[in-house]
């Protein structure tokens, strides 16, 4: 059974009580999100090392790296080093997007070591393997697909991107509407791709039912893909973009009949006064679904610093009810991203995540930035960096000038908070000036 069928019965899982004990929070609050849809624990029975995460209303904004080689570099080493890294920084959920090398080896190398839910497309390596089998993406077969589908299901894929919403009408949509940036959804590419070359609906869409019987089969939680997304602000909140929500919004709600875990998968390139727009157009749209957001990026400027871009616009969209960032690195754009473009994006929208939870008044949040002012009154270093959300590097900075007293080399022997301790007559680590 599957945690929204547990959830239905009324029992409570091992999943639902380590995501209940990892928020704060009772496992009962847990058990309801999924049985109202807001909440998913993405846990493939299949996926025995697995530390099952929460991710919706009411818990902490969770943050997603990916990964993957693609068809000019990486290997299984490379993106064993990229897993361990975005672990080490606080990742949630990391995602294989492979296009190169031995796509099913790297990703049962990930899965097998990886505490983490791990997220695919699967339509990648069911496009990739079409082109060595007859030459073409588009002379793909349906069965060879669901194929590919179900092969990631039994490796233990936690959560499978899959762009059903992009269909005939959509299509249709993008023609009229005329964009800058056309699509920039690898996935939603393949997909439409096909569909024209064969005059026929999006098998994704077609054949719904037969994604959640194998989604059912494995408790892996459907993450419907934003094939539509706008690559530009040009193309931002337009008639293709809001004609595949509008489809994903059904198809959420046949998931949760069929007793499939569902999230949706949301833009993109946004300028930053329709941010919040976009994310409560989801809401409303997908009854409460989890929202999973890339970036947003609010300027299509910044290239390599793509992870702050994105990191701006993922705080007002967590904040606002998005519930997943998807993390940007600073190779957005540019190239395949590597370990130190990995440690970068994932700490960039743990930094939106966490001003978020602020807002949202997650348990937890706000309390930790007291604790971190209160180490800051107190000229308390060592709890500083412990508190940082890169202790490391919070110590490497802090040690990179040596201070003479107790202060840091920014202020010295003119420290606001040493200054103030001796003004107002409070004894500590600057009652001697």
């Amino acid at each position: 059974m599957t945690q929204l069928e547990l959830a239905g019965r009324g029992v409570i899982s091992p999943p639902m009580e380590i995501v209940a004990q990892h928020e704060g929070v009772e496992a009962g609050f847990v058990q309801q999100g999924l049985l109202d849809g807001t909440i998913v624990v993405p846990a493939n029975i299949r996926h025995d090392c697995l530390v099952p995460c929460g991710i919706g209303r009411g818990l902490k904004t969770k943050v997603n790296a990916n990964i993957g080689t693609s068809s000019d570099f990486g290997n299984i080493d490379t993106e064993r080093e990229k897993l361990r890294v975005a672990a080490r920084y606080g990742a949630d959920t990391v995602m294989d997007l492979s296009t190169g090398g031995d796509i099913p080896a790297i990703r049962q190398a990930i899965i097998s070591a990886s505490p983490l839910a791990i997220g695919t497309v699967p339509i990648y390596q069911a496009g990739i393997e079409a082109i060595d089998r007859h030459g073409a993406i588009v002379k793909m077969t349906v069965d060879e697909l669901f194929s590919v589908i179900e092969e990631h299901a039994r490796d233990g894929v936690d959560f499978l991107t899959v762009h059903c919403g992009v269909t005939r009408s959509a299509v249709n949509q993008l023609k009229q509407q005329g964009r800058v940036t056309d699509v920039v959804s690898r996935g939603g590419a393949f997909l439409i791709g096909w569909m024209l070359h064969n005059d026929r609906e999006n098998p994704l869409y077609e054949y719904y039912d037969r994604l959640l019987e194998i989604a059912r089969r494995f408790d892996v939680t459907l993450s419907l893909g934003d094939g539509m997304r706008p690559g530009s602000l040009a193309d931002a909140t337009d008639r293709a973009q809001v004609e595949e929500l509008l489809v994903i919004g059904e198809l959420v709600e046949r998931a949760h009949k069929a007793g499939v875990q569902a999230m949706v998968e949301g833009p993109g390139h946004l300028p930053l006064n329709q941010v919040v727009a976009n994310v409560q157009l989801e809401k409303a749209i997908c009854k409460g679904a989890p929202f999973y957001v890339l970036g947003p990026l609010v300027t299509d400027v910044a290239a390599g610093y793509d992870h702050i871009t994105g990191a701006i616009g993922g705080a007002i969209a967590a904040a606002a009810g998005a519930d997943f960032l998807c993390y940007v690195t600073p190779a957005e754009h540019l190239s395949l991203p590597d370990p130190e473009d990995v440690k970068q994006g994932v700490i960039a929208s743990r930094i939106a995540a966490h001003a978020a939870d602020i807002v949202k008044g997650v348990k937890g949040a706000k309390e930790w930035d007291r604790e971190m002012a209160v180490a800051r009154k107190k000229l308390d270093w060592e709890a500083q960096s412990r508190l940082s959300l890169d202790p490391e590097h919070s110590r490497q900075i802090h040690s990179k000038h040596a201070a003479v007293g107790t202060a840091c080399s920014m202020c010295g022997d003119y420290c606001a908070m040493a200054l103030m301790e001796k003004f107002l007559g409070i004894s500590g680590p600057g009652a001697s000036l």
